[in-house]
């Protein structure tokens, strides 16, 4: 055989997702690719169903089928690169994901109740504000918001930076209109008395001129999200949750949604493919609702593939805010 050792399949198509999966194989002496078979990977998949949460909670059958996806496309990338002789995860049977709605989502009416809910005629609730505009303009991460940087913020051209995101991967992605102006007028009046000392650009201070620990800021979009009185209950990664799922009912393809959260992968019928920020700016003023009023454009993409490549998004954003709780 060509290879030895996991190290195709760490930088075939997959990489971190399946780790797990080599960590499991290596805790059985499995140290090859070429030594998998497919009872191995029914035994692997047993072990997904019969594994607990820290809570006692087993998986759901969303996050067996999120974990099990790219093992299939590894091996199958695997197979094509003549790593291995036969794929075994050819006929593998993947968990039927049950067809559900999200249940932490805001509509967009309920988005900007919360959005409404600080006190903008004070420094805190101003930057409060703007902390919750670019939750919901770019559904980035409770961490990459924290980390965010001033120079990070491009208001000319409408961008945001995410530096060192999940997978240490830089990413420039768009930050609508309204956002930036909450933005800009935080930076502007509010951020020069909240810095003090040894000012390392941080974006988002606290009063005491300090970056947001990341429980603090947990708390802080939890406390609007219950002064909107709206039912529902969650933190940054409702709002994060809200961005994916109301853009795709806007009529944004899952390729974009996908570049906007930084996810790698989705599925292995959909390859990931690089979006330009010319383009993909285009896509987030067209369908996110929280933008100026307009003309709204569409940019679908097909019925056959946009069902299991939505379920599988919308299964990662629950892995996710899983793993956040």
């Amino acid at each position: 055989m060509r290879s030895r050792g996991w190290k195709p399949a760490l930088d075939g198509p997959a990489q971190s997702p399946v780790r797990p999966f080599i960590a499991w194989c290596a805790e059985r002496g499995l140290t090859r690719p070429q030594e998998i078979t497919k009872p191995i990977l029914e035994r692997y998949q047993r072990h997904l169903f019969l594994y607990r949460k820290p809570n006692g909670e087993p998986l759901s059958t969303r996050s067996q089928h999120v974990r099990t996806t790219p093992i299939k496309a590894l091996f199958k990338w695997l197979a094509r690169g003549n790593h291995i002789l036969y794929n075994p995860a050819s006929e593998l049977d993947l968990p039927r994901m049950e067809k559900r709605l999200p249940r932490h989502v805001l509509s967009a009416r309920e988005a900007e109740l919360v959005l409404a809910q600080p006190d903008t005629g004070t420094p805190i609730g101003l930057r409060d504000r703007a902390i919750l505009e670019t939750f919901y303009s770019t559904g980035i991460r409770r961490m990459e918001l924290v980390n965010l940087g001033l120079t990070d913020i491009d208001s000319d051209r409408g961008t945001l930076l995410v530096r060192q995101g999940k997978g240490r991967k830089d990413r420039m992605i768009p930050i609508g209109a309204r956002a930036l102006q909450w933005i800009d007028k935080y930076r502007e009046d509010v951020r020069p008395d909240f810095a003090f000392g040894d000012d390392d650009g941080t974006l988002f201070l606290t009063t005491a001129g300090e970056a947001f620990a990341a429980n603090r800021m947990t708390q802080l979009v939890r406390n609007y999200v219950a002064a909107a009185d709206i039912g529902k209950t969650g933190s940054c990664h409702l709002l994060r949750h809200t961005m994916a799922t109301l853009m795709l009912e806007g009529g944004a393809e899952i390729r974009f949604i996908q570049a906007m959260l930084g996810h790698a992968e989705l599925s292995t019928t959909q390859i990931y493919t690089q979006v330009s920020i010319r383009m993909l700016k285009q896509i987030h003023t067209a369908t996110h609702p929280g933008r100026p009023i307009g003309k709204r454009g569409r940019a679908g993409s097909s019925a056959d593939d946009a069902g299991d490549a939505r379920a599988a998004l919308l299964a990662r954003l629950d892995e996710e805010a899983a793993e956040e709780d």
